[in-house]
């Protein structure tokens, strides 16, 4: 059974479909609302929120294959309110250095370089390159123009090969 047809129960009200759909795109949750919010603690009350949030509301959603683009509007507005919420207590900056994603290296050392981008690019090349999710519904989800998307991923490659390959270095000698 694919997703679609488990968040089509999950629309009329079965609750271990929810609890498989949940699961199925838990970590795409989390690597985006680390994306946006920074530290542990607030992914997991974004996190929490959405999914309540979902559970309360996955009875309107008409189109059970945008699922995942669904889930994760509401996520993005709940890190959102997390963000405004915590400017209003504290001006504390958070830590861009405090990863704690498991498993290989190299993906460590991606979502560091990924933390040095800045915090429109991020996002953006979160959904993109690691959630898999298209220019147009990377618009609808920000409520920006798809030119906007690509632009901003234009940057984000920019930035992202001065990051890696060091700036001045000739990109394309070989070592």
């Amino acid at each position: 059974m694919d997703l679609s047809e488990k968040v089509t129960l999950a629309r009329q009200g079965d609750q271990e479909a929810f609890v498989y759909v949940i699961r199925a795109v838990q970590q795409s949750l989390y690597a985006v609302a680390r994306s946006i919010v920074k530290n542990n603690e607030d992914c997991a009350d974004a996190m929490q929120e959405t999914i309540a949030k979902a559970y309360s509301n996955v009875h309107t959603l008409k189109e059970p294959t945008y699922f995942k683009t669904w889930i994760i509007r509401i996520l993005i507005n709940e890190c959102n309110r997390i963000i405004k919420k915590k400017q209003r207590v504290s001006p504390v900056p958070y830590d861009t250095r405090q990863i704690s994603y498991t498993g290989d290296y190299e993906l460590i050392e991606l979502f560091e370089v990924i933390d040095q981008l800045d915090e429109q690019l991020q996002t953006i090349v979160m959904l993109f390159y690691i959630e898999d999710i298209s220019v147009k519904e990377i618009a609808k989800l920000l409520h920006v123009s798809d030119g906007t998307v690509k632009s901003r991923l234009y940057r984000a490659r920019q930035q992202l090969s001065e990051l890696v390959l060091g700036e001045g270095e000739d990109k394309y000698e070989s070592s």
